[in-house]
């Protein structure tokens, strides 16, 4: 279905708020660089969105969507629980987002939380469907209850590889990520449990 002008255009100018995101954080995200990014006038930015906080709630859905793609796109590939599990952990530290400037610019956006509840809540939708998608791989072997403490682990150990890698992360790479956290789930499930985990799936 062929897409509306004003479609494009706020689809253009969502993207370059990201891009204004990823170079000056959120606190220095201003509509007059955003405008700048998009290579339009700030009056355009005025006119398709009410606000500064909104185009904002856009770029975070943006932002939160590219990663869930590169989830469903590791899904799609798996054939055993365990396959499922590594691609949505893999899934949240894409390679070409991986890196201290992304990862600085999402620093920002977590210490606004706080005076922001509209991103918060933003948030706890992407844990919820961080935590759907871990319940999925892992129910036929855990419970709710058994499986909860080891998603909330998971959930943790994403943000703080990503908080320590915009910190001082030029030694963290994306593969040390994803081998901490995997690391870590193979030691909470334990061998019995790893080895019903890793049989494919008929």
């Amino acid at each position: 279905m062929k897409k509306s002008i004003e479609e494009i255009r706020r689809g253009e100018l969502i993207e370059a708020a990201y891009r204004a995101f990823l170079k000056f954080g959120l606190g220095g995200l201003t509509s007059a660089r955003i405008s700048r990014e998009a290579g339009m006038s700030p009056g355009i930015l005025n006119y398709y969105f009410k606000s500064k906080d909104e185009i904002l709630i856009w770029m975070i859905r943006y932002a939160n969507r590219l990663i869930t793609m590169e989830v469903v796109r590791g899904l799609e590939r798996a054939r055993s629980p365990w396959e499922r599990i590594l691609a949505i952990i893999a899934g949240n530290f894409p390679a070409e987002m991986f890196d201290v400037p992304t990862a600085s610019a999402w620093v920002s956006f977590f210490s606004a939380l706080p005076q922001k509840p509209e991103f918060a809540k933003l948030q706890m939708l992407f844990y919820r469907r961080l935590a759907t998608n871990l319940r999925s791989a892992l129910e036929p072997h855990l419970t709710v209850q058994e499986a909860k403490p080891l998603i909330l682990g998971i959930s943790v150990m994403i943000d703080g590889l990503w908080l320590r890698r915009g910190l001082d992360g030029n030694d963290l790479t994306r593969e040390d990520a994803v081998a901490l956290i995997s690391d870590h789930v193979e030691r909470a499930l334990g061998a019995e449990m790893m080895r019903l985990m890793r049989a494919k799936a008929g």
